[in-house]
């Protein structure tokens, strides 16, 4: 560490530096995964830690992945709930609100907290059968066959970063160290499922590492688009059509697995 790093935004969303603070130090909380230090924060700014970079490597990742699954393990009272009064995601520059409040299940939490308001956001910006396609997806989400892994029982809520894609890793010395999150009360396979969704150095290597320490299911990374849903969503509605090409796909992959996991 050289010095603080000092975040800005003038006229940021009441609450949101709030948020961000709160969540770093609830991922923190557990001591199981290195997370950057909060310093100070005001209304429109925070102060953090800054480190020096290393870079990525094998073994870290796979550590990484160790740790991870052990921050999942250490839980959250609830799906959807935040350490924060208000929940935001997206940009410094472009963040938009997200219900703060938990569910009773997954499914509860992110087909009617999460990805129904954000596809209500885009009306008008998609063609009725993209919002067709689209809205089967959230629905097959909704019925609850992704409130498990692979089709079995439901799991418990996980404390998870996310936004949790590959910039915001930084590969220092004391291991991989987590920034930007939007930190809640969730599933396991939505941090995992963002780390693939862009490309991670090292991710078979995370994945192992993950899966040494909570063994997952046969056939889990079929689930991932459900998990990487929103993100896509919010992706379209914060950058435009040119990600609605993959959110299509993804869409249509959650359908076809909702129906496989019914059998």
């Amino acid at each position: 560490m050289t010095s603080d790093f000092v975040k800005h935004r003038a006229g940021a969303p009441a609450g949101f530096f709030s948020a961000e603070s709160a969540g770093l130090r609830w991922l923190a909380e557990p001591g199981v995964v290195p997370v950057v230090e909060v310093l100070d924060q005001g209304e429109d700014w925070l102060s953090l830690e800054r480190f020096e970079e290393t870079g990525p490597s094998a073994a870290a990742a796979v550590e990484f992945g160790r740790r991870l699954a052990a921050l999942h393990d250490a839980g959250a009272p609830g799906f959807g709930w935040s350490p924060s009064a208000s929940a935001f995601f997206g940009p410094l520059d472009a963040p938009f609100e997200v219900s703060a409040k938990s569910g009773s299940s997954f499914a509860e939490f992110w087909a009617v907290r999460r990805l129904h308001p954000l596809l209500s956001s885009l009306a008008g910006e998609l063609t009725e059968d993209e919002e067709a396609v689209i809205a089967s997806a959230v629905d097959t989400i909704g019925e609850g066959g992704f409130d498990g892994i692979c089709g079995h029982g439901a799991e418990e809520p996980a404390r998870v970063h996310g936004d949790l894609w590959a910039g915001n890793l930084m590969w220092t010395a004391d291991g991989v160290t987590l920034i930007d999150p939007a930190a809640h009360g969730g599933h396991r396979l939505e941090d995992l499922a963002l780390l693939a969704l862009f490309g991670t150095a090292h991710l078979g290597e995370i994945f192992s590492g993950y899966e040494q320490a909570h063994p997952l299911p046969e056939g889990w990374r079929e689930d991932l688009p459900a998990h990487s849903f929103f993100a896509l969503l919010a992706h379209v509605r914060l950058f435009g059509r040119g990600f609605l090409g993959q959110t299509m796909s993804a869409a249509r992959a959650i359908t076809a697995r909702g129906r496989a996991l019914r059998g």
